[in-house]
C-alpha cells in the first residue's frame, strides 16, 4: 500500500468527516469502533471459555461442563447483538458517506461549466460518469470495510499476543540450547510476516489490473450508451456491423484484461487456501511438545490453539485483504484523479486572461478581444466591438475561421484568449447552439429547459405556434425521448420557442436555425423581433437570406482577421 494512497484516502474522507454532517459521521464512526472493541472483548471471554470447558471435559466435570454451556450461550448471545449492529451501522454510514461525496463530486463536476472543460481540454478523466456512481460507491464500502477489519486487527492482536505470551511458558531453542520466553509470540510473528509477504509478490499486479478494468468496463458500457443516443444516425449509414466490431473490440478488452485477474486471483487463491489450511494445525503442532509432556492440558491447549489463532488472524489481515486492498488502491487512484482534474479546470478559469465584467450601460463591448487554439494559432486578433441594444449582430466566415468558438468565448466556455468582454448587467441572455438538448421527460419539460417555474399553458402554445410546431400542443404532458422522435428541424423551433417564453434581452444564435429552410427561418426570426420588442440578436450564419435581419456585419476572414460592415 502507497502512502500517496493513503494520503489521498484521508483527502477524500475529510470532505465528509470536515463536512456539515461531521458530527453525525463521527457519532457513527465511533459507535462502530467501540463495537469492534466490543467484538475483540468478547472473543477474549471465549478465549477463557474455551480453556474452561475443556479443561471440565478432560476431567469430566459435569457440573462445570454445564456452567459453561450456560455461560457460552450468554456470550454467544452478546457477540450476535453486536456483530448485526455493527454491520447495520457500517452500512448507514456507508449510505450517508457515499450520499455526501456523490453530491460535492456532482457539484464541483457541474461547477463553472467543469463537466464540458474536462471533455473540451482532453483532459486524462474518463468516464467521470462512472466515477462519480460506481466509483464512491466503491470507495465508502471498502474504506469502512478495510478500516473496520484494521481496526479489529490491532486489537485482536494487542488483546491476545499477551495471552498467547503468558500460555507458551518457557522453550529452549534446539540446538542452540538457549531458554526463550513466549516462543509462540515469536513463532506467529514469523509466520504471519512471511505470508504477508509471499501474498504481496504473488498478488501487488492486481492493482494495476483492477485499475484497467474499471476503465475498460467504462469504455465499454460508454460505446453502448453512445450507439442508443445516435441510433439514427447510425440505422441512416447502416453501421450496425461496424458498431458491432466497436463492441467486440471493446468487450474483448474487457475480458482480456479480466482474464489476468482471474489468473492473478487464482493464485492468490491458492495461497491463502493452502495458508489457512495450516494455519488450522501450526498452532497445535507448535505447542504439542508442552502437552505431551503433560505441562498443560486439554482445556490449555485449546486456549493455546485459539490464542495462536487469533494472533495470527490478526498479523494476516493483510493476506485476507489483499484483493480488496488493492481494488481500493485503483478506486482512490481513479477518484483522486478525477477531483484534481476538476479543480486543475477550476484554476484554470481563474488563471484565464479573457476578463468578464458587468457593464452598468446596456452595451456588449469587445475590447482588444484575442482567440487562440490549444496549438496558439489565432482565430481572432484584436477584435473591437460595440453592440448597442437592437443592434442585431450577423457574424460570417469560412468552415475553420472561429465563428462558434467565438460564441463559446462569448458565453465564458473558451479559455484560451485575452482582452475584455463587458456585458450589460441585469438583463438576461441566452445561447442556442446548433444542436438542441432536449432532456428525458415530458415535452413541456423539453419546451421550458432550463426553467424551472410553471408557464401557462396558453403561453407555451403560442410559442409552439409561432415555431410553426402548434401540432405538438395536445402532447405537452406526453413522456418520451423527444431528441429521438423530433427532426433536426423541429429541435431546432423548440429552441427558438424556449427564447420566445425567456425573453432574453440578448440572444446568441450559433448557427441555431441551419435545419430550417428560408420561410421558416424568416418566421422564426420575424417570430423573435416581434415578441422580444428589447431583443438584440448575435448570429452565426451562413445563409445570406438572415442578412436583413440584422444591422451589421461582422466577417471572420481567417488567421486572426477580420471586417466588420453595415449591412
Amino acid at each position: 500500500m502507497k502512502m500517496r494512497h493513503l494520503q489521498a484516502s484521508l483527502a477524500l474522507a475529510k470532505i465528509y468527516f470536515n463536512s456539515e454532517h461531521k458530527r453525525q459521521a463521527w457519532l457513527f464512526s465511533l459507535t462502530i469502533i467501540t463495537l469492534t472493541f466490543a467484538h475483540v472483548y468478547l472473543l477474549v471471554l471465549l478465549n477463557r471459555w474455551n480453556n474452561t470447558f475443556y479443561g471440565a471435559l478432560q476431567e469430566y466435570n459435569t457440573q462445570i461442563m454445564f456452567s459453561s454451556l450456560g455461560e457460552f450461550s450468554l456470550l454467544a448471545g452478546i457477540y450476535i447483538l453486536v456483530a448485526v449492529y455493527s454491520f447495520y451501522l457500517q452500512q448507514i454510514l456507508e449510505l450517508h458517506w457515499r450520499t455526501h461525496l456523490t453530491k460535492v463530486f456532482i457539484e464541483d463536476w457541474l461547477s463553472q461549466r467543469t463537466y464540458y472543460l474536462l471533455q473540451l481540454t482532453n483532459h486524462d478523466t474518463d468516464n467521470p460518469d462512472q466515477r462519480i456512481s460506481e466509483d464512491i460507491k466503491l470507495f465508502t464500502n471498502i474504506t469502512i470495510t478495510l478500516t473496520v477489519g484494521f481496526l479489529r486487527s490491532v486489537g485482536t492482536f494487542v488483546a491476545f499476543v499477551f495471552i498467547l505470551w503468558r500460555l507458551s511458558g518457557k522453550t529452549i531453542i534446539p540446538w542452540l540450547n538457549i531458554p526463550l520466553d513466549g516462543y509462540l509470540v515469536y513463532v506467529a510473528l514469523i509466520y504471519a510476516t512471511l505470508g504477508s509477504y509471499l501474498a504481496h509478490k504473488i498478488g501487488k499486479k492486481l492493482i494495476d489490473l483492477n485499475y484497467l478494468q474499471q476503465q475498460k468496463e467504462a469504455n465499454f458500457r460508454f460505446a453502448l450508451v453512445r450507439l442508443r443516443e445516435n441510433s439514427e444516425n447510425i440505422a441512416f449509414y447502416r453501421g450496425e456491423n461496424l458498431e458491432q466490431l466497436n463492441f467486440i473490440n471493446y468487450f474483448t478488452q474487457v475480458i482480456r484484461n479480466f482474464k489476468k485477474i482471474i489468473s492473478k486471483r487464482k493464485q492468490l487463491v491458492w495461497y491463502n487456501s493452502f495458508y489457512g489450511q495450516i494455519a488450522i494445525i501450526f498452532p497445535f503442532l507448535v505447542s504439542m511438545p508442552r502437552y505431551l509432556a503433560r505441562e498443560i492440558n486439554l482445556g490449555g491447549l485449546m486456549q493455546i490453539a485459539s490464542a495462536f489463532g487469533r494472533v495470527q488472524d490478526a498479523l494476516s489481515f493483510f493476506v485476507d485483504a489483499y484483493t480488496s486492498i488493492a481494488e481500493w488502491q485503483a478506486v482512490v487512484e481513479r477518484l483522486s484523479n478525477f477531483q484534481n482534474d476538476m479543480q486543475a479546470m477550476q484554476n484554470l478559469q481563474q488563471a484565464r486572461q479573457i476578463n468578464y465584467h458587468q457593464s452598468s450601460q446596456a452595451t456588449l463591448q469587445l475590447t482588444n478581444l484575442n482567440i487562440y487554439l490549444p496549438n496558439q494559432v489565432s482565430l481572432l486578433k484584436d477584435l473591437n466591438l460595440e453592440l448597442n441594444p437592437g443592434e442585431h449582430l450577423l457574424i460570417k466566415g469560412a468552415s475553420g475561421s472561429g465563428k462558434s468558438t467565438l460564441m463559446r468565448t462569448l458565453a465564458g466556455l473558451w479559455l484560451l484568449g485575452s482582452g475584455l468582454i463587458k456585458l450589460p448587467s441585469g438583463q438576461k441572455t441566452m445561447f442556442l447552439p446548433q444542436r438542441t438538448y432536449l432532456p428525458l421527460g415530458s415535452l413541456r419539460q423539453a419546451i421550458l429547459y432550463p426553467q424551472t417555474e410553471p408557464v401557462a399553458d396558453s403561453l407555451i402554445k403560442l410559442a409552439l405556434t409561432s415555431c410553426a410546431l402548434d401540432y405538438l400542443s395536445e402532447q405537452l404532458d406526453t413522456t418520451a425521448d423527444w431528441s429521438h422522435i423530433l427532426s433536426l428541424g423541429e429541435q431546432q423551433r423548440i429552441a427558438i420557442a424556449r427564447a420566445l417564453l425567456l425573453k432574453p434581452q440578448w440572444l446568441f444564435l450559433d448557427e441555431a436555425t441551419s435545419a430550417l429552410d428560408s420561410k421558416l427561418e424568416a418566421q422564426v426570426y420575424l417570430a423573435l423581433q416581434e415578441q422580444i420588442p428589447q431583443l438584440t440578436l448575435l448570429s452565426v450564419a451562413h445563409k445570406p437570406t438572415l442578412d436583413q435581419f440584422h444591422q451589421q456585419l461582422l466577417e471572420l476572414r481567417g488567421c486572426g482577421t477580420w471586417q466588420l460592415t453595415k449591412l
